[in-house]
Formats: structure tokens, sequence, C-alpha cells
């Protein structure tokens, strides 16, 4: 069976300085004005059949805000990023020297004790592969950026280190069609915010 899944990317939680490491903060203001700006654009993918979430604050209040109500769905945390979990990556590199371009490097690798890059690409890819199919399913998900760059990189079969050639920005949307091994990418629209 086909489907059609639409991933919207959450609004910023926070200001590109002040990132951190696995950062599950909600919204800053900043974040809420995108989403009321954009919302008239995304608002009529609320007729998807079935809504999903990361259950990170900003993917569930984006969702929210959007009057989508998505269920949150565990595989689609973001990369568990174990010890380093809430730190800058200045911090990690101070901490730590060399462990950051280490984990870059090695798709396989976990220095900070969480999940490696190969691992969180492949449970975002099953939690793809295994949704409910039935003719013309429509879905949507919103999900933190480095979920949907996951689930891009799973897509396309692509090996893990294309991970980091996917950006994606808040609130804009791809399109997932086709099924388990079988998918064909649709660049929706990047929302200017």
């Amino acid at each position: 069976m086909n489907f059609r899944l639409t991933l919207i990317a959450s609004a910023r939680s926070s200001s590109r300085l002040a990132e951190r490491f696995d950062d599950d903060r909600p919204l800053d203001p900043a974040g809420w004005r995108e989403v009321e700006r954009v919302a008239p654009t995304l608002l009529p993918l609320a007729a998807a059949g079935l809504r999903y979430c990361s259950p990170s604050a900003r993917s569930r209040e984006t969702g929210d805000i959007l009057g989508f109500m998505p269920l949150a769905q565990t595989a689609l945390r973001d990369c568990d990023m174990g010890r380093w979990r809430g730190r800058t990556r200045e911090e990690v590199e101070t901490r730590e020297p060399g462990a950051v371009d280490s984990w870059l490097a090695d798709p396989g690798s976990a220095p900070h004790g969480g999940e490696s890059l190969s691992a969180f690409i492949n449970r975002v890819g099953d939690w793809l592969d295994t949704r409910p199919a039935a003719s013309d399913t429509r879905m949507l998900a919103v999900a933190d950026p480095g979920v949907i760059r996951a689930a891009v990189t799973h897509a396309m079969k692509a090996p893990p280190h294309c991970y980091w050639n996917v950006d994606v920005l808040p609130l804009s949307t791809v399109t997932l069609t086709g099924g388990a091994g079988k998918w064909r990418l649709c660049v929706d629209r990047e929302t200017q915010i």
C-alpha cells in the first residue's frame, strides 16, 4: 500500500547561538510568532487522517498551535545525546576535546554514551517503514529537524554520513510517498520566516 506522509519541521526553541545538544526547551516567543505567521499555509495539512509529532516540547507546541492535535511518538524523539544533553558544542569540545569530531566523522560512534547516528536513523526509519497504510492514506508528523533529516536519509537509502548534508529549516515541509523500501521524496515548500 502507498501512503503520503508530510513532515513538518518544528519551530525554533532558541536562537542559533543558544543551541544545545538534545535540547527539549519549549518554543521561544520568536518560535510562537513564526508558527502563527505561517499557520495559514500549513493549516490545510490538518486534513490528514493520522497526525503525529516528536515528543519534544517544541514539536508538540508547534502541532498544537497549528490545531493538528498530534499524537506524540516515542520513536520520533531526537537523537539521544547521552551526557552531552543540554550542553553547547563549545562546552562539549572544552570538556572532551576531539569527541565531537569523532562523532561527526563516524556514524557508528557514540562518544556521548547515547545513541549513534546510525542507530538514530534506523530507529526513525523503522517507524517510517511500519506506518499503517491504507489506500490513499494521508499522514503528517511535526518533528524536530534532526528527525526529518534522519527520515530523508533513510527514505533515500543514503549512507548515514549523508545525514549531515540535509538541511531542515524551522517550519519547512517535505513529503514522502510510497511505503517501506520504496520511497519518493517531494520537497513541498520552504516556509519563509
